[in-house]
């Protein structure tokens, strides 16, 4: 295992942030190879388990458990790899729920898994390598920073209010 970097599942390519074609490389290639990855797990999160869940609770019931099931599944990655797991344990909890109220929104506006797909793979990508070589390093930032940082979780909060939001107007 490598030195934590603020990435758990991407270890292998770290790109120049002098050479901006690392980060054209990471946008394009990067993410269709994420795409295999984050298919196995879409299949059985969006493709079987928020169907089933559909059948006994609302769009926000489904949005809701199915996150917090996502979330739980990835902790033991945090305890390994955390730095300040009650912290993170926190924002990336926030960081999964309000993506399953994105995810789930899509993949039942379009009866296809393939928007989470592309979803997850590109949040992936962006958030544990391109976005990383961009961000100078500053003492104290590490609990605001990354995908598991107070930033991110903010942001995708304030996506996932959005999508909640919007599915409840639609009656989804």
């Amino acid at each position: 295992m490598g030195k934590r970097t603020g990435s758990v599942w991407y270890r292998d390519f770290k790109p120049n942030v002098n050479n901006h074609h690392s980060h054209y490389f990471l946008g394009t290639v990067e993410v269709i190879r994420a795409a295999a990855t984050t298919l196995g797990e879409e299949i059985g999160w969006r493709g079987f388990f928020i169907y089933e869940l559909r059948k006994v609770l609302s769009f926000n019931g489904v949005a809701i458990f199915s996150g917090l099931i996502w979330s739980f599944w990835h902790w033991p990655l945090l305890v390994y790899y955390s730095n300040n797991v009650l912290l993170e344990f926190t924002t990336f909890t926030i960081v999964i729920v309000s993506m399953s109220f994105i995810m789930t929104y899509y993949t039942f506006k379009s009866n296809s898994l393939w928007p989470a797909v592309i979803f997850h793979a590109v949040s992936n990508v962006y958030i544990q390598k391109i976005m990383p070589s961009l961000t100078i390093k500053v003492e104290g930032s590490e609990h605001w920073l990354g995908e598991n940082g107070i930033m991110f979780a903010i942001v995708t909060l304030v996506f996932g209010v959005y999508f909640w939001r919007k599915a409840v107007k639609q009656n989804l």
